[in-house]
């Protein structure tokens, strides 16, 4: 049995999903469609998909289930609509633009028996599963640090900016969430500050280029998260999770952008990776494969809105901490 997949949103993300959804089993149509209808149109022809002039019309046409990539801003209307239609839904995080959106798109959703999984790809890449298999095994004894690194070789587009929620919300927002899968904690506290040493449009639009977290979790573990628009060397993303009896590093390969300067140590001979989408491209596959099976009701949702908003909680909390230059207990935030 196959199945019709509707798209919505066909930027950068979202033309990478359609182009994974069209090779995965299972998939029969996919269509697309997006304000931008003359965008919408160019990618159809480009993945030889089809194309929907507005969301009403590939609601009403027929699909088996939604992918969500869409500005943050049109998330709850997208997910309340296709919950409303007994459509199932993907949507790449976040829910909403704030708790507030959040909170009233998980209580639609909680009224209803459509699945919602939200976009947390790292959940689904390789190293962070091991790392998390690692912990729950006891592998590593007691964890007592972790630490998470999101370093992007290049700022976003300065336009991008007031409307991205901030560094917290936008980049770190994935640490958040992998912190905890991976941990089985709960963070209680974070303490966060930033500084802004690139482009001014940064600061302009509130937020920062560079931040350090320090999170405390619920059993007294510590974590630390380094964020950051300006790593000219490349895209790095890494997990360290410290035990007492051992480790687990996520993101340590032969495309990570790190030089050591020990002598007889030779550089990487693969070139780093240049982006989100080349380093996870495996993940967001295999995420997309779950959500599949998810709709087809063959597997339990692996994360739905209460997850992202655990994740969100956090953000808001470091975003706080920032603007307020003082320890945030997550209680503080949480609605």
């Amino acid at each position: 049995m196959t199945i019709t997949l509707g798209l919505a949103g066909t930027g950068r993300i979202g033309t990478a999903h359609a182009r994974t959804l069209t090779k995965l089993p299972g998939v029969g149509t996919v269509v697309v469609t997006d304000v931008d209808t003359a965008r919408a149109r160019a990618t159809a022809a480009d993945l030889g998909v089809d194309v929907a002039p507005d969301l009403d019309a590939l609601l009403a046409g027929g699909i088996d289930a939604l992918v969500i990539t869409s500005a943050t801003d049109s998330h709850p209307e997208l997910i309340v609509a296709a919950v409303d239609h007994g459509i199932p839904v993907f949507c790449e995080k976040p829910v909403a633009a704030d708790i507030d959106g959040t909170l009233a798109v998980l209580r639609h959703v909680e009224r209803s028996q459509v699945p919602v999984q939200i976009g947390f790809q790292r959940r689904f890449d390789a190293g962070y599963r091991a790392a998390r298999a690692a912990v729950t095994a006891g592998e590593l004894g007691w964890v007592h640090s972790l630490r998470a690194t999101t370093l992007d070789p290049a700022p976003p587009p300065a336009a991008y900016l007031p409307r991205s929620g901030g560094i917290f919300r936008d980049c770190g927002v994935h640490d958040f969430d992998i912190l905890r899968w991976v941990s089985g904690r709960e963070v209680t506290e974070v303490f966060a500050t930033g500084s802004n040493r690139g482009d001014r449009s940064f600061a302009d639009a509130g937020d920062v280029d560079t931040a350090a977290v320090l999170l405390r979790l619920d059993d007294d573990t510590l974590a630390t998260v380094s964020l950051g628009r300006y790593n000219g060397a490349g895209y790095d993303v890494r997990l360290e999770v410290l035990g007492a009896h051992g480790n687990a590093i996520v993101g340590l390969d032969d495309r990570a952008p790190l030089r050591s300067v020990e002598p007889g140590v030779a550089p990487a001979d693969r070139p780093a990776y240049a982006g989100f989408l080349e380093r996870f491209r495996e993940a967001y596959a295999e995420e997309l494969r779950a959500f599949l099976a998810v709709a087809a009701g063959e597997r339990d949702n692996p994360c739905g809105p209460a997850e992202a908003l655990e994740a969100f909680y956090i953000a808001e909390a470091c975003e706080l901490s920032r603007r307020e230059h003082r320890p945030v207990p997550l209680a503080e935030v949480r609605h």
